[in-house]
């Protein structure tokens, strides 16, 4: 009996010791490479493994867990995939992939794991977010009001985008949807938005061109490019949009406001699709893998104007999507169409007919609409997109000398004007009171006479004059954003004195 008694004792002591010693050791959970090849990483071993958890692997190189199978997982290398080799021992971390956040990213270029690549040494952060973050409820948002001016005429006054909101841009190759983002970031300064401009696929000489123009404006200091250039791994492709999300959240939960650019998703699709064939999912329409709608509506359901107990912070997505020969019924522009808040679509025909930038006014649309217009805007360009587009449409009439009635002839006139009102040199985006004063000249009759050569020169002018000789009208509109009866009258007044003086001078001042 007493034997037993010091047995269990013994036993007991024992068993102490075993727990203690394991509340201070570290348990690693190690496997082993099965392959590695074309930035495919097979492992074995890792049956406890999390789907999109980072893993070890030698070099300081690690894999991200997108498979999850009965005997073993399958990832995407994050790194050299040429120094992994069969058999290599692979270890879990616990952790989700993260990237660096914060105010020392602005006026960097970095890859899509927050790594410098503009040459100006390293970066000395100390938050880091996750590239996966759930959305926000919709408790969590409040509808979109509060414009988020780009400085181009044509999409402010018939497209217009709030803060909060994700407006597609659509359009074939070299049609100027870069530059429509170049624009929109350029327009940003002193307005408070951090911008995140995401290049996926392109030249690397196109983004350090992008870069130079942005210094050039001075708009660097609060943008920071993610550059996953066409050299870059499929890998990299994929996590790049994920990442500049994730940048501009930073932002958006700590009450501020943040524009983040995806250039392009279609070139983004097309690196998911190269890594969920080597990764042997299942393909499905145009072979692409079936998950592909839902990993873009993640990423764009994470855009939204928080409320006011999350900060009242926003963030803006203006997703870029690339067709061909105009055809929009493509897999993934219709999904990114159906997803989105609206859609720009620039127009081919319009663009080689010197037409910049060439926003196709009839199947473009905002579905936020005037409520991410200042009141003056809203006042002056209420009907002007579905008047355009109906211009659009009896265009090629008019120009095979149709008979035309009265009534038409008017809406002709008035569209010709309308489209040299709205084009806008590249690079120059315009203030918002600019925009509605060359606007109002349009929709008060008072172009309506000017020769469709003099339209540009006659706006150039009349603002000039309303800069130098009516800063009174000019301050107000600037600082009220309305159009009240008296502002009204005033500047119907300033525009009939200055048509009567420009009709003299052709100089205009």
């Amino acid at each position: 009996m007493a034997l037993d008694l010091h047995a269990e004792k013994i036993a007991a002591l024992i068993r102490a010791q075993v727990d203690q010693h394991h509340k201070h050791a570290a348990v690693e959970q190690t496997g082993r490479v099965l392959s590695a090849a074309d930035g495919i990483v097979q492992i074995g071993g890792l049956s406890e493994a999390v789907l999109g958890e980072m893993i070890a692997l030698p070099g300081d190189t690690y894999c991200l867990a997108l498979n999850l199978e009965a005997d073993s997982i399958g990832g995407i290398i994050l790194g050299d995939h040429e120094k992994i080799q069969e058999g290599d021992l692979a270890k879990r971390t616990g952790k989700v992939l993260r990237v660096p956040v914060g105010e020392a990213l602005l006026g960097r270029i970095v890859d899509p794991l927050g790594r410098p690549i503009d040459g100006l040494g390293s970066l000395k952060v100390e938050q880091y977010r996750p590239v996966e973050y759930e959305a926000p409820s919709v408790v969590d948002r409040e509808p979109v009001s509060e414009p988020l001016q780009t400085g181009i005429k044509a999409i402010d006054a018939m497209v217009p985008i709030g803060r909060g909101q994700r407006e597609l841009i659509v359009s074939d190759r070299r049609i100027g949807k870069t530059a429509l983002l170049i624009d929109t970031i350029i327009n940003q300064t002193g307005k408070d938005v951090f911008c995140i401009l995401v290049i996926i696929g392109q030249k690397t000489s196109l983004v350090a061109r992008i870069a130079e123009r942005l210094k050039q404006a001075g708009s660097m200091q609060y943008t920071t490019i993610v550059a996953a250039s066409a050299k870059e791994p499929a890998a990299l492709q994929c996590i790049a949009p994920f990442a500049g999300c994730a940048m501009g959240e930073y932002f958006a939960y700590r009450g501020q406001h943040a524009l983040v650019t995806y250039d392009d998703l279609s070139k983004h699709a097309v690196a998911y699709r190269e890594i969920s064939l080597l990764l042997r999912r299942s393909p499905g329409r145009e072979a692409y893998p079936g998950d592909i709608f839902y990993v873009h509506s993640r990423l764009l359901e994470r855009s939204a104007k928080l409320s006011e107990e999350k900060g009242g912070g926003s963030l803006t997505a203006i997703p870029v999507v690339e067709v061909k020969e105009g055809d929009i019924s493509g897999y993934i522009p219709t999904n990114l169409i159906s997803m989105t808040d609206g859609q720009i679509y620039l127009d081919g025909d319009l663009f080689y007919a010197g037409i910049r930038p060439a926003v196709n006014a009839g199947i473009s649309v905002s579905r936020v609409g005037g409520r991410a217009q200042v009141p003056a805007m809203r006042k002056v360009a209420g009907m002007l997109r579905l008047d355009l587009a109906r211009y659009r449409e009896i265009e090629n009439f008019a120009k095979f000398g149709t008979e035309l009635d009265h009534q038409t002839k008017k809406l002709v006139n008035r569209g010709e004007r309308t489209t040299e009102v709205l084009k806008q040199a590249q690079y120059q985006p315009m203030a918002v009171e600019d925009q509605v004063l060359a606007l109002f000249l349009l929709t008060h009759g008072f172009l309506d006479d000017v020769p469709l050569p003099e339209v540009v020169r006659f706006e150039e002018a009349f603002l000039l004059y309303m800069h130098r000789a009516r800063k009174d009208l000019t301050q107000k509109l600037r600082q009220t954003k309305d159009l009240d009866e008296p502002l009204t009258q005033g500047l119907e007044q300033a525009a009939a004195d200055f048509k009567a003086n420009y009709q003299k001078n052709e100089q205009g001042i």
